[in-house]
Parts: structure tokens; sequence; C-alpha cells
């Protein structure tokens, strides 16, 4: 199997801070921007998988790319430049401590909390007699707070702006801005014989304006149905085909662990490893329309630290 880079330490000129994340390692320069790098890290239910998963993390930043290029016309964001398949780098914001989660069916944690009998979610009602993976009929933001540790929390609407985590005219824009980036997304993912099911914005604050940040529609933050026998699925009762990380948390759903205290997480056999790059490198391919090329691997690190000081040092 290929090396996967899942400790990033990094040293890079001009840096002032440096924030480990679930997958992705943010540092902070001098100058004002950030470097975000991409892992090879996996979680899931807010725990980090032991193993890394080759090339996860140049799929994860080249389609996050990719679609922050085409919704800029939508809303500013905070990308400059990517320097290395693996590595984006843009404007330092403040980060606004909620996540926009907009769901257009009924599935994941939607559809968990639908089947325990629950018809509100976030302050959003959820219509009686649905199936797992029905569409809504308006799709739903059901926001979270951003937790730096731990799990993210279901907030409602009300609740943000009563605790005055924005102001309600930041919110108002912040619904505005996810419900155009989704419609954006999913006519996107229609071209490509996909259904853009579910995903999440991040937001944050650049001289008083409101900037999209981090990651936007890739299999860590969305999931995606095939459209192709979706409808068929649906009827029979059957699974829909999906591209998304969902397959990861249902594997580890079966081996026993949902992160709740006292149990233990399983480690990913190779063989199963292996099907998770195969999986993300198909989404990238399918959403993208585009050959995925394998970046050298050899060693990880030495090529990022490399491209990154060339790229700072022609600031």
């Amino acid at each position: 199997m290929s090396n996967a880079i899942t400790d990033c330490k990094f040293e890079f000129k001009g840096q002032t801070n440096e924030y480990n994340g679930k997958v992705r390692d943010v540092y902070t320069l001098g100058n004002g921007l950030l470097v975000m790098v991409a892992s090879d890290r996996i979680s899931a239910f807010d725990h980090v998988l032991p193993k890394g998963i080759p090339f996860k993390g140049q799929v994860l930043n080249q389609v996050a790319t990719m679609f922050l290029k085409a919704t800029e016309d939508i809303v500013p964001n905070w990308l400059i430049a990517t320097p290395d398949p693996s590595v984006a780098v843009g404007s330092a914001c403040e980060p606004i401590r909620v996540e926009m989660v907009i769901r257009g069916y009924m599935s994941g944690h939607a559809a968990r909390e639908y089947k325990e009998g629950k018809r509100v979610l976030c302050g959003v009602p959820m219509p009686e007699g649905m199936k797992e993976n029905d569409r809504f009929p308006i799709p739903i933001i059901t926001p979270a707070t951003k937790a730096d540790e731990g799990h993210d929390e279901d907030i409602s609407r009300e609740e943000i702006i009563a605790q005055g985590i924005v102001p309600e005219d930041t919110y108002i824009k912040l619904e505005e801005y996810t419900r155009s980036l989704f419609q954006r997304g999913t006519e996107m993912a229609a071209e490509r014989g996909l259904i853009l099911v579910d995903t999440k914005y991040e937001f944050g604050m650049k001289d008083g304006q409101v900037i999209l940040i981090d990651e936007i529609h890739t299999p860590d933050s969305s999931r995606y149905f095939y459209i192709e026998g979706y409808k068929e699925r649906q009827e029979n009762g059957e699974a829909q085909k999906q591209l998304s990380k969902e397959f990861v948390r249902q594997w580890l759903i079966e081996n026993g662990f949902q992160g709740l205290e006292g149990q233990i997480m399983p480690v990913m056999p190779d063989d199963f490893v292996q099907v998770v790059t195969d999986r993300y490198i198909e989404l990238y391919e399918v959403i993208t329309g585009n050959k995925f090329h394998k970046s050298d691997t050899s060693n990880i690190t030495e090529r990022i630290q490399k491209n990154l000081d060339a790229y700072i040092t022609a600031l």
C-alpha cells in the first residue's frame, strides 16, 4: 500500500500558530495567511481512526479547490493557492463557531434521529411518513456548534441568535449562502449523475465580511447518492448506492463502535483501507469528471515542506 500522512508537524517561515484538527492541520503565518494541510487521517463519530487512508488528503484538497472556485460568485472564500496536491493556502479569517448543515434527504444523523421517533431537528420540523433516504420537500438547515474537541452539538437558529454566537442579520446571511451553495452543488452533482444528499459549510469573518472557509462538497463533508437507480431502490426499500464516508461509519457500527463511552474503536484491516482509498478516488473522478493523478507519496512530508517553502519564499 502507498504511504499515508497522518502526523503533520511542519515549520514554515513566518509561522505564528499551529492548530491540529481531526483531519486538517492549520498553520498561521504572520502575513495574514493560513496554510491548511489535508492529512490522510479519517474521522468518524468525532474520533480519528488509527490508520490513515492513502491519497485521501489529496482528494479532499483537490475536490474542495474545484468547488471553491466554482462558487466564488456566490460568496467570497478564503482560498488563494494550492502549492501542493494536499495543501491549500488562503486568507486567515475569524471562524464563526457554527457549522451550517443542510440536508436535502433523510439520511445519516437525521435518519438516525427520525428512527428514534424525533420529528424536530435543530428546531426544524421533519414531515411524518418519511423513509430513510427520502427527499425532503425543501432542504432543511440543521446547524451544529463547532467544537474544538469532542462532539459537535445540534443547535437551533433561535438558540444561535439568543446565545449571541452571531448577530441575527449575519445568521440570515449564512442561511442564504448555505442554500445558494447547496443549490449550486446539487446542480453540479446532477451533471455528473450524482445527488448531493447533505453537506456542511463553515464560514468566517474578515474585514467585516462573511467568508466561506475550510472545504466544501468533499466526501468528508458531504454525502452523495447515484441518480441512476435511486428511485427504484427507494421503492424497493434497498440501501442507496452512495459515495461518502457513511460506509466507514456503517463498518464501525457493525464492529461495535459509535463513539460512545466504553466502546473500543476497531482497527481497519489493510484490505478495507484499500477499499476506502478506492472509494475516495472514485468520488474524485465521478464528481470532477477528471482522472485522478496520484501524487508522489515516497516522502510526503518532505514533498509538502519543499513545495510550501518555495511558495512562501516567492511571496
